[in-house]
């Protein structure tokens, strides 16, 4: 019997916890202080490595020299997936947490898209 996919979900959150130890961030209980400094060291790296992916495509236009680096940008998507992971537990997320808001986050999405979208209006995603 194969694992659903939020199992799957699930083991990537445990794993992530697992390194996140090893290098020695403890993410349960954190207090206010140390969760601002880790949501900030979190975007940071995150940001680096959508730099890092940004530079897996020929953005610049006036350069022949570049190539579209397919496996590299798996590679970014990848450690962002990590970072994401890790920011999230910061927040005090599980993984059965993320699956859900995200569940209700696509319906907002998809409600948006079916009214045009012509308005930004945060209200509709308060519930999450």
């Amino acid at each position: 019997m194969s694992e659903s996919p939020q199992d799957k979900f699930a083991e990537l959150f445990r794993m992530q916890q697992s390194l996140n130890e090893r290098i020695g961030v403890h993410t349960q209980g954190m207090s206010e202080e140390e969760q601002t400094k880790w949501v900030l060291n979190y975007t940071r790296a995150m940001s680096q490595e959508m730099a890092e992916l940004t530079d897996s495509v020929p953005w610049k236009w006036w350069a022949k020299y570049q190539k579209f680096d397919a496996q590299n940008a798996k590679v970014e998507v990848v450690d962002l997936f990590h970072f994401v992971i890790s920011l999230a537990q910061v927040l005090g997320m599980s993984s059965d947490d993320v699956f859900a808001a995200y569940v209700k986050k696509n319906e907002v999405n998809f409600k948006r898209q079916d009214a045009g979208y012509i308005v930004k209006d945060e209200a509709d995603s308060r519930h999450i």
